[in-house]
């Protein structure tokens, strides 16, 4: 199996190199015969090739079985015609990675952190997002100089889709869905999406659905996260709800991510470049460590492979039992460690 792994910009190569290190580790340790390469996308690239997405890049990525993609500053990037291209856009909707899977798990006890352990599912593809609602042009335009419109892309297929994905992993968990929406406001486009999911909902009798408005959704997760289990939903909303919980959970440098589709996946951690502390050496790599155990137990289950999942389940417990130590903790978890450091630690706990 290959395995792209793409830098990005800010703290992105930092904890890239601590993500790949572990994934050389598990790798060698579990004789997955895993193919890796590491390249240049974001502002690297825009310096040396013009673009942010070179077109190599773009064509290695439609070949391999997984890519990990380190954070973006896509903020920072010029436009499109400039060479400004988000590769994250790109790979989810190129490469039709519809299903945004987010977990948010409390990953050591705290005397401040709640009890939660729930999975946001995302569609990935669609939603308010103006890169990913036109086939061509953006979803976002500006008839005069002050007024500006955002269009919504909400399909029965997408939404059944990833309902088919979070109704299948509850089963797996607690057997309990929350259907997250605004029906009550966006009443066409959010009604589409809820009568998609109720049918989908009919093949999976022993699944618990709950339909909750979004904005009381965001109150309960604060109020009480236990109750959530799987908490499925439109593109927009999930990124927000999702990095809520992460922040409930113990921050949005624990969270791990994962972009997935029919063929292949994408490892991402939840959150952004954090270009304030870039070159320190003091970034958590939690996030997208934990995402490439993500990917691995993915490809292990598409593939039917049980030595990548138990390699996926070996670096979940190793980043477990590093989290335990404070000593062995980066900054933003209240140690000394450096991101060097902590990857280390995990690979150490790895066996």
């Amino acid at each position: 199996m290959d395995i792209l792994i793409l830098d990005g910009d800010g703290i992105g190569p930092e904890i890239a190199a601590a993500s790949a290190a572990v994934l050389a580790h598990v790798n060698a340790h579990f004789s997955l015969d895993l193919v890796v390469e590491r390249r240049d996308v974001g502002l690297a690239a825009l310096e040396r090739e013009g673009t942010t997405l070179p077109p190599s890049v773009r064509r290695a990525a439609e070949t391999v079985d997984g890519i990990v993609l380190a954070p973006l500053s896509t903020f920072d990037y010029p436009d499109r015609e400039h060479g400004g291209i988000n590769a994250s856009a790109e790979f989810r909707t190129g490469l039709d990675l519809f299903a945004n899977f987010r977990p948010c798990r409390r990953r050591h006890r705290s005397d401040t952190t709640p009890d939660i352990d729930l999975v946001v599912v995302r569609e990935n593809t669609e939603g308010f997002y103006a890169c990913r609602t036109m086939h061509a042009g953006s979803g976002e335009f500006m008839p005069d100089a002050a007024t500006a419109f955002a269009m919504r892309k909400i399909t029965e297929h997408a939404s059944r889709a990833i309902a088919q994905e979070a109704l299948a992993l509850a089963s797996t968990r607690r057997s309990r869905l929350a259907v997250v929406h605004k029906a009550n406001v966006l009443k066409l486009s959010d009604g589409l999406f809820l009568r998609a999911v109720r049918e989908a909902a009919a093949d999976y009798p022993d699944v618990q659905v709950s339909e909750v408005l979004v904005d009381s959704a965001a109150a309960l997760l604060v109020r009480d996260p236990s109750q959530f289990d799987v908490m499925l939903t439109t593109n927009m909303f999930g990124d927000i709800l999702s990095n809520e919980a992460a922040e409930i959970a113990g921050g949005l440098g624990m969270a791990p991510s994962l972009n997935a589709g029919v063929e292949r996946a994408m490892a991402q951690a939840a959150h952004g470049s954090a270009p304030d502390i870039a070159g320190t050496n003091r970034a958590n790599p939690t996030g997208l460590i934990l995402s490439v155990a993500m990917l691995l137990d993915w490809l292990g289950r598409r593939a039917d492979r049980t030595d990548l999942g138990v390699a996926a389940k070996a670096i979940e417990a190793a980043i477990d039992a590093t989290l335990g130590d404070r000593a062995s903790c980066t900054p933003d978890q209240g140690g000394p460690a450096s991101t060097t450091d902590f990857a280390q630690t995990v690979i150490r706990n790895c066996g």
